[in-house]
């Protein structure tokens, strides 16, 4: 006897091709996915020996590479001592070994949650002969405030942080890529750095940053609803004829309110060569 057929029904056909068509959708994401981990896992970093002012740093070729961003940072930290200085997403490390370089006295700790790049960081401050000085620690920021980390609260005079600016929903972002963590709020929100600093710093103690002006209010409000007053305030433009690209602030935890608006800082001269200011960073002691 001839077996009989049930009669698909039009939303019936469309539920199997849709299963089907997202069965090959997961399995085209799983691929590449597995792909990505396998080339991390297998492939060593590329590395580039660079120098900047006397040291000396490892970088991944294809990574995230430090920028102009640090040597401002670095030159915007005006204390004439700091005993105990955190840097809040170190990276590779240049701005907390270009600290430990200025302050001889100090003990300095890279607090950095890529694998990749906390390797990195204890390379680099091996390499310049820093390491029984410099720290480095592999964790989520957002562990500090929670209390779950080795680092104790109160306990450092200064701060710095060259954090990712970048909204998550800004451009395309692949959250395993090493630049993009580091640019963009994928792991770290600028409250929970925020909340770190506060829970770091020692009464009168100091957080210097640099971030997108775009988000300038935004990073005020932040810290004053965490009791960190800002204090002294630079912008940071390409020439005299462009708007500014970065701004540099510094703030005092508990301090009272009242700001220093310091003089503009312009990086390239109408021919497109540094001004002396940045020639200066970039040369060594």
């Amino acid at each position: 006897m001839p077996m009989k057929h049930r009669r698909i029904s039009l939303s019936e056909r469309r539920s199997r091709r849709y299963r089907i068509n997202y069965g090959f959708m997961f399995l085209k994401r799983f691929t590449i996915l597995y792909a990505i981990e396998w080339a991390t896992y297998f492939n060593p970093l590329e590395l580039t020996l660079d120098t900047i002012r006397d040291l000396k740093l490892y970088q991944n070729k294809k990574g995230y590479r430090f920028s102009v961003d640090a040597l401002l940072l670095y030159s915007f930290v005006n204390l004439r001592r700091a005993g105990h200085i955190a840097d809040l997403g170190a990276g590779s490390g240049v701005i907390g070994l270009l600290l430990a370089r200025k302050y001889h006295d100090s003990t300095v700790t890279l607090i950095e949650l890529q694998e990749s790049l906390a390797g990195l960081a204890k390379k680099n401050a091996k390499l310049n002969s820093l390491d029984d000085r410099v720290a480095v620690i592999e964790s989520n920021i957002t562990n500090i405030a929670a209390g779950r980390s080795p680092l104790l609260a109160k306990s450092f005079d200064l701060v710095v942080s060259n954090p990712p600016f970048r909204r998550q929903n800004t451009g395309l972002i692949s959250p395993t890529d090493e630049k993009a963590i580091a640019r963009h709020e994928i792991k770290l929100k600028i409250k929970d750095l925020i909340d770190a600093s506060f829970y770091l710093l020692r009464a009168k103690g100091r957080l210097c940053i640099i971030y997108h002006p775009s988000r300038l209010v935004e990073l005020i409000d932040a810290l004053r609803k965490k009791q960190l007053e800002p204090k002294r305030l630079r912008l940071v433009h390409s020439n005299t004829n462009t708007e500014a690209k970065m701004v540099l602030v510094e703030a005092i935890k508990e301090g009272k309110a009242e700001m220093k608006i310091e003089k503009p800082m312009y990086i390239y001269n109408e021919n497109g060569q540094y001004r002396d200011e940045m020639k200066q960073l970039y040369r060594a002691y």
